[in-house]
């Protein structure tokens, strides 16, 4: 085999390793949402990544709907509730970050927020632009796209 060939081999299998290969903390997400997710879940606030939560977070969450953090938040209609729950339980976290269910069900409480966010001061929190920790569309530009790179961060004052 000539070392042209072998070099355009070695080539394509990096490239496929280097795409299959995630850090422990990286999360996978899927390319696209469920529309119906997005729709019931963005009326209130942003639709978070079903992989920013493991499966049990997820199926607690929708089990208690009605209570959603003080609000209710209850779906209606058992087919979309069910649809809506088995896409959350299929695209849920798997991998280290997300391996923790907290028992608030809040990502904001996970060891794996408070490492990514060490470096913000309590204070900043309490910005009248930001509010929470949880509102992630504030700093984070591509959040809505699933997109939280460092580079793509603006804090504002």
């Amino acid at each position: 085999m000539s070392s042209r060939i072998q070099l355009q081999i070695f080539s394509a299998l990096f490239g496929l390793a280097t795409s299959l290969h995630t850090r422990a903390d990286t999360p996978v997400q899927p390319r696209t949402q469920l529309p119906s997710y997005k729709q019931e879940c963005a009326a209130c606030h942003m639709a978070y990544p079903a992989g920013f939560l493991p499966a049990e977070s997820w199926r607690k969450m929708m089990n208690t709907l009605p209570k959603h953090y003080g609000v209710d938040a209850s779906i209606d209609d058992p087919a979309l509730l069910k649809e809506i729950s088995e896409w959350l339980q299929l695209n849920a976290g798997t991998y280290k970050r997300s391996g923790e269910v907290t028992p608030s069900n809040r990502m904001t409480d996970s060891a794996w927020f408070a490492r990514k966010h060490r470096e913000v001061a309590n204070d900043v929190w309490k910005r009248v632009a930001i509010k929470s920790a949880s509102n992630c569309i504030v700093c984070h530009s591509g959040a809505e796209r699933g997109d939280f790179n460092e580079r793509g961060i603006r804090i504002p004052k």
